[in-house]
């Protein structure tokens, strides 16, 4: 049982049962009864932890997020409301703090002037500096990602690596022997941005161990950025029939690039890859892909974030999740008729 459902059955607001268990606000004496009536119905009795929690500081919790100019993607933004939503679960504020770039003072701020009890972490660097700090001050953070020298920080993420090469392999038993990986932004990638660098791992073991010929293409993550790097592609390796990628922004421009090539996904060229669910089952013809349970994500890292201020003693966390292929509709046997080349050029 949890406040949603006594929420519900009290007739009021989430937020107003947290209150009248927190004692944060005010909350109307009717109210209160009536809240507690529903509470002694259910034998409800706060988690441990939660209650733990009431003790610290601010009763808030940082979200470090990229700079908004940035763009949110649809994953990124699956992450922000599940953390939001998870935290007022538990009574928790958020509060949202911008890092990279000019926004380095604002990180500082967050860590250095009391106003958070811990923090997650986005977007995580293979070294990472953030984290190092986060250690450095003796603030409970976790990472939606994580660092090479990951020992020593609690986090949750998904399996790049593992999951491209699923995707090359799928492509591989369609027959596909010329395959290209759509990474992230040739900035991020010299940043040492930790999916890009283990997607292309996995890339390159797959095509290694199934005798592929395989590219990588860093890509910028927006449409234009996509369309222009497909129809680079097109040009300079003709003979590609398909694409795995962990850029979902730059999937509605790669699809645009191979509508004016002439190509028709999946008969022509097959795509797939690592997105969030919205977005591949919003892709035409629905993306083949590796759904990674964003809002999951979320929820778990509030839940380590809350183990860790709780009791800061307590050995980091590890959480590797693979999510399973959804095969959709984007990817199909290599054309016939020859090479994509020429299929291209009979067109």
């Amino acid at each position: 049982m949890n406040i949603g459902e006594i929420a519900r059955r009290a007739g009021v607001s989430r937020s107003t049962v947290s209150y009248a268990l927190s004692g944060k606000r005010p909350v109307a004496t009717s109210t209160r009864r009536r809240i507690q009536d529903v509470i002694n119905e259910l034998g409800y009795r706060p988690n441990a932890t939660a209650r733990a929690l009431k003790e610290g500081r601010t009763r808030t919790i940082g979200l470090v997020i990229p700079p908004a100019g940035n763009r949110l993607t649809h994953m990124q933004l699956d992450f922000v409301a599940s953390v939001v939503d998870a935290a007022a679960r538990v009574d928790l504020d958020v509060l949202l703090s911008p890092s990279g770039g000019e926004h380095e003072r604002s990180f500082e701020r967050l860590v250095s002037e009391n106003r958070v009890d811990g923090v997650i972490l986005m977007e995580i660097r293979l070294e990472d500096p953030r984290a190092g700090r986060l250690q450095e001050a003796g603030l409970p953070f976790v990472g939606i990602g994580h660092t090479a020298g990951d020992h020593q920080m609690s986090w949750i993420d998904v399996d790049y690596a593992g999951l491209v090469q699923h995707c090359v392999r799928h492509l591989a038993d369609l027959g596909h022997r010329r395959v290209a990986l759509v990474t992230r932004s040739p900035e991020l990638i010299s940043a040492g941005y930790g999916p890009a660098h283990r997607a292309r791992e996995g890339f390159e073991a797959a095509v290694a161990e199934r005798g592929l010929e395989g590219v990588e293409v860093p890509c910028g993550d927006d449409a234009r950025s996509g369309q222009e790097c497909a129809e680079a592609l097109l040009r300079s390796h003709p003979d590609v029939t398909a694409v795995t990628t962990i850029n979902e922004a730059a999937l509605p421009g790669i699809q645009r690039a191979l509508a004016d090539a002439g190509l028709e996904v999946p008969y022509d060229f097959s795509i797939t890859g690592v997105a969030a669910r919205t977005w591949a089952e919003d892709f035409r013809p629905p993306l083949t892909a590796a759904d990674v349970p964003a809002l999951e994500m979320g929820e778990k890292a509030v839940s380590l974030l809350v183990e860790r201020i709780a009791a800061p003693d307590t050995p980091p966390r590890h959480i590797l999740l693979t999510p399973p292929i959804s095969l959709r509709s984007s990817t199909a046997a290599v054309p016939t008729g020859g090479p994509a080349g020429s299929h291209r050029a009979a067109r």
